[in-house]
């Protein structure tokens, strides 16, 4: 069974989607299309814009969502999957790839997403960490110790956690993370603490966009961040995307459950090619399908 996966955050690069667009017709007229719906030119910062252009939230989630949208269009009767998965932003690609949410919904809640969530790190100055090579229990443990706002924010793969919290939690748990064998624990250049619950802001103001928004039922079942569990009924569907914006991602549970359920190999759809790392962390052998 054909697996699909979108990326999150943190897999933009400048000149992304350079390609797709210069050399496929119906590519460039999605992308043009995107630009109308945003009310400004995304695609000159994605293939001509600076590092730091693509690293303003409300910048980098609709061109990963872009470029990932159109790659899955692009290759029409090739994309035929059993089943998806997007990481974090990721899973609003998927949707509009799978036809749960039609390009323009999907591109509008990625927008409406990215400027609540922009909203929601003003208002809660906090940042968030890398952790490597600790079981993750013993980094929930850590994190359910301190009296602050620090949880488990991304399941990468084993022995690759993402911390989330306050920025005072976040430097008590990267010391005592350290003390107890980490080889890294190091704040990352995040401008908030996504997927924590000081995103509640943003959950909220979300929430009333997804709650107005039609939902198809999916072409394939969505293996979501919430639970790692597959999807395919709307309302569960929108009440899972809702609920991702303070819960973690649960990516190593994700991949071992499609694999448990007859995922034979995996193409990323979408810039960079982070999620396949991850994939290969989780599974030794499991299949990459460029």
């Amino acid at each position: 069974m054909k697996a699909y996966i979108f990326p999150g955050q943190g897999s933009q690069f400048v000149g992304m989607g350079n390609d797709l667009y210069e050399q496929n017709i119906s590519a460039r007229q999605l992308f043009e299309t995107g630009n109308e719906i945003l009310g400004f030119r995304i695609t000159d910062l994605m293939f001509n814009g600076t590092d730091e252009d693509l690293k303003q939230t409300n910048v980098t989630q609709p061109a990963i969502f872009l470029h990932s949208v159109v790659q899955a269009k692009v290759l029409e009767n090739n994309f035929m999957p059993d089943m998806v998965a997007g990481h974090s932003l990721g899973e609003f690609s998927a949707l509009v790839a799978i036809e749960a949410l039609s390009f323009e919904s999907g591109l509008k809640l990625v927008m409406e997403r990215a400027q609540a969530m922009q909203e929601a790190c003003l208002k809660n100055p906090s940042t968030m960490a890398a952790v490597l090579g600790l079981a993750d229990e013993v980094v929930e443990t850590i994190c359910n110790q301190i009296n602050d706002v620090v949880v488990c924010a991304n399941f990468n793969c084993p022995g690759q956690l993402v911390i989330s919290g306050s920025i005072s939690g976040i430097d008590t748990a990267c010391k005592m993370l350290t003390e107890a064998g980490a080889k890294r624990a190091l704040k990352l250049a995040v401008g908030g603490a996504f997927h924590s619950p000081l995103m509640e802001p943003a959950r909220e103001r979300l929430a009333m966009a997804i709650n107005q928004t039609h939902f198809n039922i999916p072409r394939c079942n969505i293996y979501q961040n919430v639970d790692a569990r597959p999807y395919s009924n709307p309302d569960e569907i929108k009440t899972n995307l809702i609920a991702q914006l303070t819960a973690p991602v649960r990516w190593t549970q994700t991949i071992n459950n499609m694999i448990a359920d007859g995922a034979t190999s995996f193409t990323e759809i979408g810039p960079g090619k982070v999620l396949q790392g991850l994939v290969k962390k989780i599974n030794k052998v499991a299949v990459i399908v460029s």
